[in-house]
């Protein structure tokens, strides 16, 4: 019988008006106390029933704003954790970089030593047939050369790996690349900047956003929500069969008032509350934990360009050292033995500076690293 009104196809029948009709003769209270059939107890009927309806907000107080707020927000979030991703494999990029070509200044000097060492072996060849030179000279050196040339192999087999690294991190084939100055130009930019750069910082301001904005949501619930709506729509016992004969619409508008839910919209806006006062704490430690970080590694970077000064200083008083120490030997004022020693402490110091710079340039991609990140 609903069916039948919501199609707007019932009739007097439907109603049971045939048994009115047919008792009509019996008293007034007689005729109301009929129970009709026809409406009690339908027959069975099929019912589509089609509609469209369309709903609108006229006021939230701001609930939609918060939530569009939060949306907002984290997606800005999800765009910081893949810029920390890119951070960290573009400082991977760099500092491979400066590897390389560490490698290839570290194998440039052991070419040229191995040129020292091939032009001393000669002399100590010569030398030897006037008489002036030792067999256990020759092999000394030889060592020495045999040493040197285990260097430069063990340079090129660790280039190589970093070459394929590379190619790893690029995603493509890289064989060889322009080599850069190992005295990396200093990040000017001071703690402040860095801290105003950091995603990790960024992040953390965007979680207090969010929670504000829940914190919004949560008091909005002590607020009225009032909207409208309209449908249309249409039934029959025939899937859109007579649709516009049977059609129908309603409009309307809904207010939606909460005036008691048993103190739990009260707990959640002290959450709210609550939540925020640890995201602000959150924020101050990890400002704190960065500017310290920061600090840290400005000063070690201070601390290796002490260090890089003493050593380049060191470096140039060894190779006078080891040239004069080359021409002591031609005179016989000194043994092979100490031509090597002093040959060895130049490549030590070669490779001690080498090894500071790299160390260096490493903390200032840390520091850019952390204003990136």
């Amino acid at each position: 019988f609903g069916f039948k009104l919501q199609s707007r196809e019932a009739s007097f029948g439907d109603f049971g008006f045939d048994e009115f009709l047919n008792s009509f003769g019996q008293s007034g209270v007689d005729l109301l106390s009929i129970v009709p059939k026809e409406l009690n107890y339908p027959g069975s009927r099929n019912h589509f029933d089609t509609k469209l309806s369309y709903m609108i907000p006229l006021y939230t107080a701001k609930k939609l704003d918060y939530y569009k707020e939060i949306a907002q927000n984290m997606h800005d979030m999800s765009k910081l954790d893949f810029q920390k991703v890119v951070s960290a494999k573009t400082f991977q990029v760099k500092k491979v970089y400066y590897d390389i070509s560490l490698l290839v200044n570290f194998e440039n000097d052991l070419a040229k030593i191995d040129t020292n060492i091939q032009k001393l072996k000669l002399t100590i060849i010569e030398m030897r047939k006037e008489g002036y030179a030792k067999k256990t000279d020759l092999l000394e050196v030889e060592s020495k050369l045999s040493n040197v040339q285990r260097m430069i192999d063990q340079t090129k087999a660790y280039k190589e790996l970093s070459y394929k690294f590379l190619s790893f991190l690029l995603n493509l084939e890289v064989t060889s690349i322009k080599t850069i100055s190992l005295d990396a130009p200093p990040i000017l930019l001071d703690a402040n900047e860095i801290l105003n750069k950091n995603s990790d910082i960024k992040k953390a301001k965007l979680g207090h956003k969010i929670q504000s904005s829940m914190l919004g949501v949560a008091k909005a619930a002590y607020m009225p929500e009032i909207g409208a709506f309209l449908e249309y729509g249409s039934s029959d016992d025939k899937f859109l069969n007579d649709f516009k004969d049977h059609d129908r619409y309603t409009v309307g508008i809904s207010l939606k008032y909460n005036i008691f839910n048993g103190g739990i919209d009260k707990v959640k806006i002290e959450q709210g509350k609550l939540n925020i006062l640890k995201v602000n704490h959150q924020i101050e430690l990890a400002k704190k934990g960065i500017a310290l970080k920061v600090s840290k590694i400005q000063t070690e970077i201070k601390s290796y360009d002490f260090q890089i000064k003493s050593l380049k200083k060191e470096l140039e008083l060894s190779n006078e050292i080891y040239n004069s120490y080359q021409e002591r030997y031609k005179e016989g004022l000194a043994s092979i033995n100490d031509v090597v020693i002093k040959q060895s402490q130049q490549i030590e110091k070669i490779l001690k500076l080498q090894e500071t710079q790299n160390k260096r340039n490493e903390k200032i991609l840390q520091l850019a690293k952390l204003a990136q990140e």
